[in-house]
């Protein structure tokens, strides 16, 4: 059986917890055994090595050094990471180490809430095989992002909120590698309500178990 590790805290505006239980139920579902940890200290445990997932939902917060040296050593002998929104994307921002596992940081969201639309650059990827271009209402991610993450959703920003950036087109789903791991991420879900949009819900869900070995 596939072992999933959910590590949950930071910023309660995102609703740490309430995430952590759906995409819990939602990985059993999967077929995964699912361990729920409220922070980071697990991290550090040698049985991370063992797991087929780990997902980081730890947006502002800390991480210690021992704890980003073994999830790091971990994900580069095959576990997988999947992620999404500023649990993922906004967690541990003294952690350069962390931001190359996931191949991008959280810089802005121009406009707080807002309508805009989600684009599929790459239909026939499987994680997205179905899903079309779709309207969505949330932030809006502005993101430092790798050039070697292998995009498969954009969004483009208008400059109504921020005029200098107006026409930008942004990474909004990707996946990747660091070493023998594979890693997920969409800056899709601020607040657990998010998880009710059925493109949010799905492209997490394959997100999470292609990721995982």
């Amino acid at each position: 059986m596939r072992e999933a590790l959910i590590v949950w805290g930071g910023w309660s505006g995102h609703e740490p917890q309430e995430c952590a239980e759906i995409i819990k139920a939602m990985l059993e579902e999967d077929g995964f055994k699912v361990y729920l940890e409220h922070g980071t200290e697990a991290l550090a445990d040698p049985s991370v090595h063992d797991l087929s997932l780990v997902v980081p939902i730890m947006t502002m917060s800390k991480i210690e050094k021992e704890e980003v040296k073994n999830l790091a050593a971990a994900i580069e002998s095959g576990v997988g990471i999947a992620g999404y929104h500023g649990g993922a994307g906004d967690a541990f921002r003294d952690s350069v180490d962390y931001q190359f596992i996931i191949g991008g940081q959280w810089v802005a969201h121009p406009g707080n809430i807002i309508d805009y639309t989600v684009n599929i650059t790459r239909p026939d990827d499987p994680l997205m095989e179905g899903i079309s271009d779709f309207p969505y209402t949330s932030e809006q991610y502005y993101m430092h992002v790798d050039p070697s993450n292998e995009v498969l959703a954009t969004t483009k920003f208008t400059g109504e909120h921020a005029y200098w950036i107006d026409g930008v087109v942004m990474p909004v789903v990707w996946k990747r590698k660091y070493g023998k791991g594979r890693v997920f991420y969409s800056s899709l879900g601020h607040q657990a309500k998010e998880f009710d949009v059925p493109e949010m819900k799905t492209i997490f869900r394959r997100g999470a178990n292609w990721a995982a070995r």
